[in-house]
């Protein structure tokens, strides 16, 4: 099982933050039918072979994901889309 941790700075608000993590959600339900479900502050994600969390700090933004036997050899291609997300709506 793989795993992946990314940390990046963010000067949004909490509201503001939360508005962006539900837009990048929504487009993971759509194109990768991934179920997700806000924890206060953490939205959980979950399918089949993958799951995970995307935390809001009040300065960071903190993914960790796990990933399935399948998803494994998809590791550096998972973790690369994962930062260039953030990088578009953080940066």
């Amino acid at each position: 099982m793989a795993s992946i941790e990314i940390r990046r700075p963010h000067r949004l608000s909490q509201s503001e933050a939360h508005a962006v993590i539900d837009k990048v959600a929504a487009r993971m339900r759509e194109k990768f039918e991934v179920k997700t479900q806000w924890q206060n502050d953490a939205l959980a994600f979950e399918r089949p072979g993958i799951s995970g969390r995307i935390t809001i700090g009040s300065d960071e933004i903190y993914v960790s994901a796990q990933l399935g036997m399948l998803f494994s050899p998809l590791k550096n291609m998972i973790e690369q889309e994962i930062r260039r997300k953030l990088d578009e709506h953080f940066a």
